[in-house]
């Protein structure tokens, strides 16, 4: 097999999307797979949505992810610039070699027009689409366009034929020639279309596949008809499986979070989302859920790929993230931790974080969530949310202040020793462990969902506790 080269060519819009994010998991496994060339290309002819905070966040989500390019931004190669908007003259000079050998021409039609004429073919039961008319106009009627000062497109000529496309995943697809009409490749402001330049990128950066979503199968048969008339041999296509939401639509932000900023922000860990997202239109097997990288590349095969969507499921992410952050170390758990507590405007000491951590480990399913358990323990005073202030109404202020007596009479402030005392109170007050325990949780930690208590009443220390618990009974909450 000739040398892999496989290229991931996302248009920088302020995220990553996770459909862009598993095409470029696909890309990156088989190239690595295939001992190939994983490429970086940036598509940013969209200058007012291609910025370059834009294009930060697509290079940092990628590098969180663990997707490292061999050749792009950063780090250079031999085929670049791998920027579009640095590689325009080369578009324009295909321009002008297609215009020159008749496969392309001047477009000066107005958007108006073209609406007319897309209206017209609707009303008339016909499929809408460009109807060739500059292609075929006299010198006279161009240059009276030209006269008049029309801005003018350059549209690539259709050879009129079915087109068929050969798929790795699809098998194959034909395009009827009607469906087929001459299109832009460069706008009337000199820039190229996407149909354009990412054809003659593939060709200049030998690009042996394209793997990419379906949405983008319509534009294959025109991107195929641009390679071969540079004389060019087309790459392998593989077109992916669409990613939906429960409700079997394609994944958009209407579904909620879609981007990879918002699953590293919550505090999931790189490999569980990478690990979840290879197996959205990919299986190694019925069984086999969990994956290394390596244990991806040496297994990922396109034959595997379904042709069918895949639909995303939130809640099976956050119990894959829970099975990765169980077998991280604690040492690395406090450390994100620390970070999600400083990113939510929590000062955090490390020492104690790294104390709480095997207390949430179990537990939790994201650093955000984990961070919110812990939160108590760095807050003063910590503020009671709506459940723990029903937990607090007038009935239970005698209970904690028996409970802060009782407390206070510990010499050795130990787990073990909270447990007792908090047991005897629970046994003379003849309450059930959820009565006797919750309102001293939500006394102490400002919620119902937290550590466990012992253990979490010991790190907060005996001073505090019992000024918490005392507060509580003061002023209880309605």
């Amino acid at each position: 097999m000739p040398e892999v080269r496989c290229r991931l060519a996302p248009a920088p819009t302020g995220y990553l999307h996770l459909g862009n994010a598993r095409t470029a998991l696909y890309n990156w496994l088989f190239a690595r797979r295939h001992g190939g060339v994983f490429v970086l290309r940036i598509e940013d002819t969209d200058r007012q949505r291609s910025t370059e905070e834009a294009i930060g966040i697509v290079l940092d989500s990628l590098h969180w992810l663990g997707l490292n390019w061999d050749e792009g931004p950063e780090v250079g190669g031999p085929y670049g610039p791998y920027r579009q908007t640095e590689r325009i003259e080369l578009y324009r000079r295909v321009t002008d070699r297609f215009l020159e050998e008749g496969k392309a021409y001047f477009c000066y039609d107005t958007p108006e027009e073209l609406e007319e004429r897309r209206r017209t073919a609707l009303a008339r039961g016909k499929t809408p689409g460009y109807d060739g008319r500059c292609r075929h106009l006299s010198d006279d009627e161009r240059r009276a366009f030209e006269a008049e000062g029309r801005p003018k497109a350059v549209r690539f000529a259709m050879p009129g034929e079915d087109i068929t496309v050969h798929d790795l995943i699809r098998g194959e697809s034909r395009f009827p020639a009607n469906d087929l009409r001459d299109f832009v490749i460069l706008r009337s402001d000199g820039t190229p279309t996407y149909l354009l330049a990412a054809a003659v990128d593939d060709v200049e950066m030998e690009i042996s596949h394209v793997i990419r979503g379906e949405d983008l199968l319509p534009s294959t048969p025109r991107q195929l008809e641009i390679i071969r008339s540079l004389g060019a041999e087309p790459p392998a296509y593989a077109h992916l499986p669409l990613i939906v939401g429960q409700d079997h639509q394609p994944l958009s932000k209407r579904h909620g979070a879609v981007a990879v900023e918002w699953f590293k922000e919550q505090g999931f860990l790189p490999e569980a989302v990478v690990n979840y997202l290879a197996l959205l239109g990919w299986s190694y097997d019925e069984s086999t859920t969990f994956f290394t990288p390596d244990e991806l590349i040496e297994r990922f095969d396109l034959s595997r790929v379904s042709h069918n969507p895949a639909a995303f499921d939130p809640q099976k992410l956050e119990w894959m993230n829970g099975h990765y952050i169980r077998a991280a170390t604690d040492t690395r758990i406090a450390e994100l931790l620390s970070e999600a507590l400083f990113a939510m405007g929590v000062p955090a000491e490390f020492d104690t974080v790294a104390a709480a951590t095997p207390l949430v480990k179990e537990r939790m399913r994201t650093m955000l969530e984990g961070a919110s358990m812990i939160r108590f323990l760095f807050e003063e005073p910590v503020e009671p949310d709506e459940k723990a202030k029903a937990m607090l109404g007038p009935d239970r202020s005698e209970y904690l202040k028996d409970a802060a007596s009782r407390l206070e009479a510990i010499e050795d402030w130990t787990a073990e020793e909270i447990h007792q005392v908090l047991q005897k109170l629970r046994e003379d007050w003849q309450l059930s462990s959820k009565q006797a325990f919750q309102p001293v949780r939500a006394a102490v930690t400002g919620t119902l969902v937290s550590p466990p208590l012992f253990e979490s009443i010991a790190l907060l220390g005996k001073g505090r506790t019992l000024v918490r618990l005392r507060q509580a009974a003061d002023q209880p909450a309605g």
